[in-house]
């Protein structure tokens, strides 16, 4: 069902308005109003990312008229269309989907209330120090009649979410440790405890902020201009630049077509294809190898990921704003790995999303297990068969490699699937990046973003984020369910 909106001719009429209101040069605005005493908010960021040229962005809603109409969907039930949509905006069929699941999580009917959802939401971005979804649900939160004594701190929201905390602190970091025992410990705590479909509500809201926190630190989204650290009062630094230029994204030093660059990265394209293409005729001209051989390789690749350093930064300490919502900010993936703890192999065709979790959720929140399933299936199958300024090209090889290395870093074993290609199609930069902005999306840099596949389009990266974030998120709830599952039987 569409939601009633303005004629397009409208729309688009107010958005170029809206858009010319905010490129006026702000030093004139500001002289302008200067004997008023108006104070004149100047956005800190330019853009919906800090990574992507904000008109490559905007450019998108203009050509497609899909796009469009989405958007206008979002912002009409919404009241605001958020920088995480524009950016996933690249690809609309995508966004439809996530739009759709998100709304429905959060609006619709379901087991647990309004308030509670977006608290848990706030929860899970804490885990990851996300404060741009923090925010976005403090507010949400406040809407919808929250308490704003829970904002204080978890030592301040009911018994119920604060024992929430270690579900929420074990799945954002390591699954694989999550036991029926504590599935157990929520269920039958005594006057606090969680209804199954209440918890099943719960755990899909925890991975899916876990995981949109990895998109939204991976693609460098950036505070919209109202929101806390999207805007500022002091004047700018001008330079050799005029605020006009500033304003209309020309002052920064962007050089696409710098020789150097091109010169570095030259070819970096066709050996990636030229590494599928003899992986294809492998398959088709060896003997496939024995179940021994192929659980020997994944174990390897499983050991080589743990050793995959994910930031050169120092330790990010979140802020007490963050901190508050969550304990034990010291925990994280980094520490198992430092340590040489060894992550049991979880075998899919021991307990798989299509055969086990799909039906566990839809069974007791009916209707969000085929949203989740539609979500998945759209962002591992998404293709336009084009690889940078190719064109024609079957990218499923390299599209399962990504989604399995993700699944093997949490020890996520498919049985048919020979772990020894994904060596051969993602390099070390593609790994950091994957494991940094999968396992410490804190630490995600544009350094990190810029250093892999450099001759790829903007619109590819934010592809691969997509299937970063659906593959992490279906591996958080492949061990919550099997958890769930075990419980239960």
């Amino acid at each position: 069902m569409r939601h009633a909106v303005a004629p397009a001719e409208n729309v688009e009429n107010n958005y170029f308005a809206v858009t010319d209101l905010l490129k006026i040069c702000s030093h004139c605005e500001r002289l302008s109003k200067k004997d008023l005493g108006v104070r004149i908010p100047r956005p800190l960021g330019n853009g919906p990312s800090r990574f992507i040229p904000e008109k490559e962005i905007l450019q998108v809603s203009k050509v497609d008229a899909r796009t469009q109409s989405i958007f206008e969907d979002a912002f009409a039930a919404l009241g605001r269309l958020d920088n995480i949509s524009l950016v996933m905006g690249f690809h609309p069929q995508y966004l439809g989907s996530f739009l759709r699941t998100q709304h429905y999580l959060l609006q619709m009917d379901g087991p647990l209330s309004l308030h509670y959802r977006h608290y848990i939401g706030i929860m899970a971005a804490a885990r990851h120090q996300c404060s741009y979804l923090v925010n976005l649900h403090v507010n949400d939160f406040l809407q919808v009649g929250g308490d704003p004594k829970w904002l204080n701190g978890l030592d301040g929201a009911p018994q119920k979410l604060q024992q929430l905390g270690e579900l929420n602190k074990i799945l954002a970091h390591r699954p694989w440790l999550l036991t029926k025992e504590h599935i157990e410990c929520l269920l039958k705590a005594e006057e606090h405890s969680w209804s199954l479909a209440e918890l099943i509500h719960a755990v899909v809201l925890l991975t899916h902020y876990h995981s949109l926190a990895s998109f939204t630190f991976g693609c460098g989204i950036t505070p919209e201009i109202h929101c806390n650290g999207g805007h500022t009062f002091r004047p700018p630094s001008l330079s050799q630049y005029c605020v006009c230029d500033i304003a209309n994204g020309n002052g920064h030093a962007y050089h696409p077509d710098d020789p150097l660059g091109n010169q570095e990265m030259c070819g970096e394209v066709e050996v990636l294809m030229e590494r599928m293409k003899q992986l294809q005729e492998c398959r088709a001209d060896e003997e496939e190898a024995s179940q021994e051989e192929m659980a020997t390789r994944f174990e390897r690749e499983k050991t080589e990921s743990m050793l995959v350093v994910t930031a050169e930064d120092e330790e990010c300490v979140p802020s007490r704003d963050i901190s508050r919502h969550f304990e034990d900010p010291s925990y994280g993936y980094k520490d198992f790995s430092r340590r040489g703890e060894h992550v049991p192999t979880f075998r899919v065709q021991d307990y798989s999303w299509e055969d086990h979790g799909f039906s566990l959720v839809n069974r007791l929140y009916p209707d969000v297990g085929q949203m989740l399933d539609e979500k998945f299936q759209m962002a591992y199958n998404l293709t336009y068969n084009t690889m940078a300024t190719h064109k024609d090209v079957d990218t499923s090889m390299l599209r399962r490699a990504i989604w399995n290395y993700i699944h093997c870093m949490f020890g996520i074993r498919y049985d048919d699937y020979d772990y020894g290609e994904i060596n051969q199609l993602l390099d070390r930069s593609f790994k950091i990046y994957i494991k940094t902005m999968v396992c410490s999306p804190e630490k995600t840099t544009k350094r990190m973003y810029e250093s892999f596949w450099r001759q790829f389009q903007h619109s590819e990266k934010v592809h691969v984020n997509l299937l970063l974030m659906e593959a992490r998120m279906q591996a958080e709830l492949l061990y919550a369910l099997r958890a769930i599952t075990r419980y239960m039987t």
